[in-house]
């Protein structure tokens, strides 16, 4: 059976690295393992999302809407961006760390409030 686990995060914040550590240590337990990543604004703070996809055998390193048994946010927005990516049964693990993305930054757009609730919510669901 396939393990699906998304890493997400702002640029800067260690999420390919972590992405790249994970898979390592699961390929050195006996793995299939296919580590994939986007990261198109992140040296300047952009969104990055990652994904690690380990089982007996793996065929495609992407994961789809509703596939993601563990999500690990390195920031609360990042998660609430990635939610619908979680299992029904599946797992958030973020970091409290609020990251002020550009708009934010600029006046343009507020960071929306209650994002941990939320969160929540949608784990219990």
């Amino acid at each position: 059976m396939t393990k699906n686990i998304m890493i997400v995060g702002v640029g800067g914040q260690g999420t390919l690295l972590a992405s790249k550590m994970l898979g390592y240590v699961l390929l050195k337990q006996g793995y299939d393992v296919k580590v994939s990543e986007v990261h198109g604004m992140s040296q300047r703070g952009g969104s990055v999302v990652t994904y690690v996809r380990y089982g007996e055998k793996v065929y495609s390193p992407v994961i789809d809407k509703g596939e993601a048994d563990v999500i690990i946010s390195f920031e609360q927005l990042e998660a609430a961006r990635w939610v619908e990516f979680l299992k029904k049964d599946g797992v958030i693990i973020t970091n409290t760390q609020k990251m002020e993305p550009m708009p934010v930054i600029t006046g343009a757009a507020e960071y929306p409030e209650g994002l941990l609730r939320s969160l929540q919510q949608q784990e219990l669901r």
